[in-house]
């Protein structure tokens, strides 16, 4: 089903294409059909507001299509991006679990399409089908892995630049993960720059000045709204080597 902000809606999850990559996808014939009469499919434009930080849990959501930014703010008003999701990522799911209020705010980047899922019905999932368990577990571990991830960054990279290109590089490393295989690596900016800043603790003029000091080293190319990524090594080395995980 089309719907008005151009993507194309899969209602059922059997169907669904990207099944295997999924937290739920995998489950046995029983257990999918079940979680497919207790889940709602939305599309929601680019900006759309899902949840906000603060308030009670009402369900979760699983991201389908598209891509959502988690954020936390501060007393003043200054805003720090989590991570940007991709499709199949849970979102909700710790507050949804435990009772207390929703932990970040998450906002559409593009067009997406969102399974929702109220509480109740998704406690009682949980109890009738152990399996599902199992995968929860497997994504609050995954969560707790790239929240150490997070800390040593903030940690351990203390430049700009260091965060920058770790960042670059995570992008790459998802990509390929994806499967995609492009003829050199690149990376699409889907969000602003500075909402690249309020992902990597910086200012949106730190930001373009750490830009256009890698592209004047020949490290990346600007094509449009894609980054091309012409010297690796030398990203990588930006990073540091000890502290990135892509090979």
């Amino acid at each position: 089903m089309l719907s008005p902000y151009g993507l194309d809606v899969i209602e059922n999850c059997q169907t669904c294409q990207m099944r295997p990559a999924g937290l739920f996808c995998d489950l046995s014939t029983e257990a999918l059909q079940a979680f497919e009469a207790i889940k709602r499919a939305t599309a929601y434009p680019k900006g759309a507001g899902l949840f906000a930080e603060g308030e009670a849990p009402f369900g979760i959501f699983v991201l389908c299509k598209g891509k959502v930014k988690m954020s936390i703010c501060a007393s003043d008003g200054k805003k720090l991006i989590i991570k940007i999701t991709e499709p199949c990522g849970i979102l909700g799911l710790s507050a949804a679990l435990s009772g207390k209020p929703y932990e970040v705010s998450a906002e559409t980047v593009e067009p997406c399409q969102v399974d929702f899922v109220r509480r109740h019905d998704f406690l009682r999932f949980l109890r009738e089908y152990p399996e599902a368990c199992f995968k929860v577990a497997e994504q609050l571990s995954e969560k707790y892995r790239i929240a150490c991830e997070e800390v040593r960054t903030l940690g351990l990279l203390r430049t700009a630049d260091q965060r920058l290109a770790k960042l670059l590089l995570e992008w790459c490393y998802r990509k390929s993960e994806a499967g995609a295989n492009p003829a050199e690596p690149c990376v699409e900016l889907a969000i602003t720059q500075e909402e690249i800043g309020q992902l990597i603790g910086t200012s949106r003029e730190t930001v373009i000045r750490t830009l256009a000091n890698l592209k004047r080293k020949n490290i990346l190319q600007g094509r449009g709204s894609t980054l091309v990524i012409r010297d690796m090594s030398g990203l990588k080395e930006i990073a540091g080597w000890q502290h990135c995980r892509v090979n």
